[in-house]
């Protein structure tokens, strides 16, 4: 069924008002604690099970290659095609959190790097001082005062909370860049993006390996990891962004149900 564009942005709006509406709420006695928010654990850590599998098998391998493969010059110049991809959206964003000043810098950044810097393969706007902008709706609804709600692992794509999991779905589904359901061909941001994330993958596959293989438990120190990454993103050192990374509030991960299979 082809949609008109405004009717497909409503639906999406909808399914995203409907998600944010679902999102479970914190106790108030517990938004000051340790303790990470995690009431879909069980679940959480299936994901991350699959995830793994995914990384062991195609993912990390993949990465490996293609950073072996690819001389850094040519790696560099794809992964800034991919971020130069990401400026309108950034753009968006930054205008609707009311940052007209970084909204402007996203773009005269795309206009640059997409002008003179060969459809962004060079990265010109950095060479002449503008600064690297980045962010995405999950900010966005953050900058409205949406709480994070719970902590969620999602397939294939990771750490996430319920606010940013609709921030993802957003940002993928309003960008024509990256989401042409009749002409598949042409989601070049998508490809890119997968591109940027394997270069990311196989250049830091020595820390992304501790994590994931060599701690005693992966789950818990990504989830640490990734909380307290995005609080520092989101509030700087305006707020208390720690997080006990085996802190949970009913289950113990260290569980034989629950333990993960690669760990050595």
């Amino acid at each position: 069924m082809n949609l008109p564009p405004r009717a497909k942005t409503l639906m999406i709006a909808g399914l995203c008002l409907s998600l944010m509406s679902a999102c479970t709420v914190r106790n108030p006695d517990e938004r000051d604690s340790a303790v990470p928010f995690d009431p879909y654990e069980k679940n959480n850590r299936q994901v991350h099970r699959f995830n793994l599998g995914v990384d062991k098998l195609l993912f990390r391998p993949a990465a490996k290659g293609y950073t072996n493969i690819i001389p850094d010059p040519i790696e560099d110049s794809f992964n800034s095609f991919a971020r130069n991809l990401s400026e309108p959206g950034d753009a968006a964003n930054y205008l609707l959190q009311g940052n007209l000043k970084q909204a402007g810098v996203s773009i005269v950044r795309f206009l640059m790097n997409s002008t003179i810097g060969f459809a962004g393969l060079a990265d010109p706007a950095s060479e002449f001082g503008i600064p690297e902008t980045e962010t995405d709706f999950g900010a966005t609804l953050a900058s409205w005062g949406v709480g994070e709600g719970a902590y969620i692992e999602l397939p294939f794509f990771g750490p996430s909370t319920q606010r940013d999991s609709v921030g993802v779905l957003v940002d993928f589904f309003t960008n024509p860049l990256t989401f042409a359901p009749t002409r598949p061909i042409e989601n070049v941001g998508f490809y890119a993006n997968a591109v940027e994330r394997l270069s990311a993958r196989g250049r830091y596959s020595d820390t992304v390996d501790s994590i994931l293989y060599e701690s005693e438990d992966s789950y818990a120190v990504a989830r640490v990891i990734y909380l307290q990454n995005r609080r520092f993103e989101l509030e700087g050192n305006s707020g208390d962004t720690y997080v006990d990374p085996y802190a949970t509030s009913d289950t113990d991960p260290y569980e034989d149900s629950y333990a993960d299979p690669y760990a050595e």
